[in-house]
């Protein structure tokens, strides 16, 4: 019987194969005590398990092709770290020695400890990297049950005669449907037969997200019942663009989608022949296409989709996973310089730390509960209550100026005296580089639009700032007051939330109106739904994941600016702009 399972769609394209199960390793994982006198030898069999691990994702490091992705090697470096992480290591330990669990329990016990902390975070970008301790856990658990990677070329699937719907070829397509997927995994997954894969938890931040776009795989993560639902064997297809899973279709289902399959690899195609067209519209109005970057080896993709500058470059990335110890100077501007080199002459926007209260980065000894993040020590307050780090990263930022066009982007502004502050410390980093004889450059200033108290602020921002940046996912959070992590309320996100559009609008006007620059880096810069509206709002900078330039491109070549206005503003003014966001 045909049924369907819904995700997060995260990697476009369409996937049609046999399913291949990985179920999870904590699943059924046995839970007993252990004698006193053997403690030592389940210790060893942890550490035996760990070296392993470390060993394999070594060696997957080091055989990486020259064409992998740029995020894949970094997202290794992750996994590296949390397995050597001594806090982990130590408290695994301390439920062998001291509770007596076995190995197995161990392992799981301190992995739902470290979880919890993950899941307070209110930040989506470090509440996901919980995914990665999971994927680091299911390794650990896989070696001490003398079991490899997941992602292994399994044995030829049966023929029936629905194959013949899909080609003659001898193999049939496979698709793995897993608990989750890890980094060291995707890389032999593009080297398998399996043509694409779901997975049961993840979202679109997450390192499995990521590297699928980056890989260009068919993707839905976040199917939360797919490996209970699906059966070993059963025809699946993943259709990465809307986010689901169809399970035993009927030969009419196989043929539609065999049909839309090849029709996006020629859509895919013909994208491609867009890279090197000028973003210009049918009236003739230049439009800035640009990246948003995590790490510096991020500007390779970046310039290979055509993106002429990033948009914004999350130096927080430099900062995570580190137990504790924070970037020093040097480091930073290592980092920065590289990003400003990779894109080759290119304009590049670094948004200084971006981090909350939930993950002051095990450097202070805060122990406060927060009931709510977003609302506490975040982003700018963060940089404004350290002013030795803020300074160091400012140092950085500026010195790295002198490799290319660098522009310096403060996020979460929302009072005039947090802009005061914010420019006596980047005047006082200038004055310790004066001092030092260090060689710097000009930056240009800009703030990102997150609070609505920042959007109602707009001729005041525009006093101290040559651009703004609208960072629309946390403008659309603080407008609506919607935890976009809490699943109950979720569904109230809007993007076409009447009010947070009139906000969109009104910053793009009153930039115009003062001859600013003015972009928009969330996720609405990539979305190709809201691209003519965008337009037709006169906004002309858009930042975006570099697997999405391309589509919005296509958009902005279809587009007439001009005639778009009118009916732009008719959106704006709707009580329901979803309606009409299609009508143009």
């Amino acid at each position: 019987m045909t049924f369907s399972i819904h995700g997060l769609a995260v990697s476009r394209g369409i996937a049609i194969g046999r399913a291949v199960l990985v179920a999870s390793s904590r699943a059924d994982v046995a839970h007993y005590f252990i004698e006193p006198n053997k403690t030592s030898a389940e210790v060893q069999r942890v550490r035996a398990a760990r070296d392993a691990v470390v060993e394999e994702i070594t060696r997957v490091q080091r055989d990486l092709p020259k064409d992998a992705p740029p995020e894949l090697a970094a997202l290794l470096d992750v996994h590296l770290m949390l397995l050597q992480d001594e806090q982990l290591s130590s408290g695994v330990k301390h439920w062998i020695q001291d509770r007596h669990y076995n190995a197995e329990w161990a392992v799981t016990t301190q992995y739902e400890a470290f979880a919890r902390q993950f899941d307070e975070m209110e930040d989506p970008y470090l509440r996901e990297r919980k995914a990665d301790l999971e994927q680091v856990t299911e390794r650990l658990l896989r070696y001490l049950k003398g079991a490899g990677s997941p992602v292994q070329p399994p044995a030829p699937a049966r023929r029936e005669q629905q194959d013949l719907l899909l080609g003659d070829t001898l193999d049939v397509p496979l698709v793995l449907i897993a608990h989750d997927m890890a980094p060291a995994d995707m890389m032999q997954f593009k080297q398998s037969l399996f043509a694409g894969f779901a997975t049961d938890v993840g979202g679109r931040t997450s390192h499995t997200a990521i590297v699928a776009r980056s890989m260009d795989i068919p993707a839905v993560v976040g199917a939360r019942s797919a490996s209970q639902l699906i059966k070993q064997d059963d025809w699946v297809i993943i259709d990465g663009e809307a986010g689901v899973l169809i399970v035993d279709p009927s030969p009419i289902i196989l043929a539609e989608y065999g049909f839309k399959q090849r029709q996006g690899e020629l859509e895919r195609e013909r994208l491609n022949r867009l890279r090197h067209t000028p973003a210009l519209t049918l009236d003739g109005q230049k439009v800035e296409l640009l990246a948003n970057i995590e790490l510096p080896e991020d500007t390779k993709g970046a310039v290979v989709a055509g993106a002429v500058g990033v948009g914004l470059f999350r130096s927080e990335f430099l900062f995570m996973n580190r137990g504790g110890a924070l970037p020093d100077e040097e480091e930073q501007y290592g980092a920065y310089v590289r990003a400003v080199e990779g894109m080759q002459g290119l304009p590049v926007t670094i948004r200084t730390v971006d981090i909350g209260s939930d993950k002051p980065l095990d450097r202070h000894a805060r122990q406060e509960t927060h009931l709510n993040p977003a609302l506490g020590l975040r982003a700018i307050r963060w940089s404004l209550a350290d002013p030795p780090m803020f300074l160091t990263q400012l140092r950085a930022i500026l010195r790295a100026a002198a490799h290319g066009q660098v522009n310096l982007l403060v996020p979460m502004l929302g009072h005039v005296r947090e802009i005061r502050q914010t420019l006596s410390l980047i005047d006082h980093a200038r004055a310790q580089l004066d001092n030092r004889g260090a060689v710097y450059g000009a930056v240009k200033l800009g703030a990102m639009i997150e609070v609505p108290a920042a959007a109602l602020m707009l001729k005041v921002f525009l006093k101290y700032f040559d651009f703004l940046s609208l960072g629309t996912n946390d403008l659309i959070q603080y407008t609506l007051a919607i935890d976009r992590a809490d699943e109950a309320v979720a569904h109230l996100y809007d993007p076409c939330h009447p009010a947070v559009l009139k906000l969109v609008a009104d910053t793009i006007a009153e930039c115009h109106s003062q001859g600013k620059g003015v972009s928009v880096c969330g996720e609405m810069a990539g979305d190709v739904a809201m691209t003519r509206l965008l337009l037709g709002l006169g906004l002309r900078s858009f930042s975006m994941h570099p697997t999405q330039i391309l589509a919005v491109k296509q958009q902005i070549l279809r587009a007439d600016a001009t005639k778009l206005q009118p009916w732009a503003q008719q959106v704006i003014d709707s009580e329901d702009p979803a309606q009409l966001l299609y009508k143009p």
